[in-house]
């Protein structure tokens, strides 16, 4: 009985109408007394009024409208045509490479593969495979064919398709970027800054180095500029100090180095100096090429994955202690100050 008379004032909410307040009121089950007296009230010939109460509720409880019902009926269709239609309207390209790694913590396999038309240049990169029973067969090693699948609406990627052409390779070692802890070595990849020259981080040895990675076209101010705002601002705050300034530097990386030449580099940074060339002496902005982009990247546990007309990528933050090793990382939770303070940190700390 508590759970019918709780229930009725739920399906008068949602039908529209308003219960009999009496009826909402009982919040407890009936006494026998009352149970005899309500069958007594609704089956004794003689008292229609009385019988009229559950008829008079009934006709209060107005259907509902056409207009509802068809809402109702267009959604019912439409949902899966909606689904049908994001599923049919994900792009596929072929795709060949060899497989360098593997991690089944992620399903994902990292493949070293060639140029993917309508997707990226030749790259090496970690692919979801859904298929688990593929994703055991497949080795470090192998060699293969596969299709991209690439959502319409620009979620994540993955394999499908994936055909193994060549198992002679197993048993090479494996080459897939290795995520840096701190007191590991950084690689030292060669970089083309914003002036044309090549530039190392071995330049760097003795100063603490804050790196950041963006792509000058990224249209999301939370993110790229976001990123290299931040940097402005630890370069106006490290710039109070002679001696801090001195012994730090700030590298921002492209990892979009068809479009981010050095003139667009130089152009980009300019427009974070505020117009003072000078600053690229304690600010580089540098890119490298395609192949050995993947490997720094990852290194870092960056993650970038280039779209129609964008690229996804996380947001992440290094600091390269002064003998060259990783002394922090950041992907999603930080400050000015915090970046500022860290820096300065490692200058002082160092023996």
């Amino acid at each position: 009985m508590r759970g019918f008379v709780l229930l009725g004032p739920m399906i008068h909410a949602l039908r529209g109408t308003r219960p009999d307040l009496d009826a909402v009121k009982i919040q407890k089950p009936l006494g026998g007394a009352a149970r005899r007296n309500m069958s007594n009230h609704f089956s004794k010939p003689g008292r229609p009024e009385r019988r009229c109460f559950a008829q008079k509720h009934a006709r209060s409880r107005r259907p509902p409208t056409s207009a509802v019902v068809l809402v109702y009926k267009v959604l019912v269709l439409l949902v899966p045509t909606l689904t049908l239609f994001a599923c049919a309207h994900s792009k596929k390209v072929p795709m060949q490479g060899k497989v360098v790694g593997k991690s089944a913590t992620t399903s994902e396999i990292t493949v070293e593969h060639g140029d993917i038309p309508g997707f990226m240049s030749a790259m090496t990169m970690p692919y979801v495979v859904k298929d688990p029973g593929v994703f055991r067969e497949v080795q470090s090693g192998d060699k293969i064919t596969a299709s991209v699948v690439l959502p319409a609406d620009g979620s994540n990627y993955w394999l499908e398709n994936v055909r193994i052409t060549d198992k002679s390779g197993r048993g090479e070692t494996s080459h897939e970027p290795h995520l840096l802890l701190p007191g590991e070595r950084v690689p030292d990849v060669p970089l083309i800054n914003q002036d044309g020259r090549t530039i190392h981080l071995a330049d760097f040895t003795g100063k603490a180095v804050l790196v950041t990675f963006i792509y000058t076209r990224c249209p999301m101010p939370n993110f790229c500029p976001r990123l290299s705002a931040d940097f402005a601002k630890v370069e106006a705050e490290l710039k109070k100090n002679p001696a801090d300034y001195s012994q730090t530097h700030l590298l921002t990386i492209s990892f979009d180095p068809t479009y981010d030449t050095p003139p667009v580099l130089r152009k980009y940074g300019l427009g974070y100096l505020k117009g003072d060339g000078q600053g690229f002496s304690h600010w580089d902005f540098a890119t490298t090429d395609g192949k050995q982009m993947p490997a720094f990247s990852q290194a870092f546990g960056l993650k970038y994955v280039p779209q129609s007309g964008y690229i996804s990528h996380t947001m992440n933050i290094v600091l390269i202690a002064p003998d060259g090793t990783l002394a922090k990382l950041w992907t999603d939770d930080w400050s000015v100050a915090e970046l500022a303070d860290t820096l300065k940190q490692a200058v002082h700390s160092r023996s």
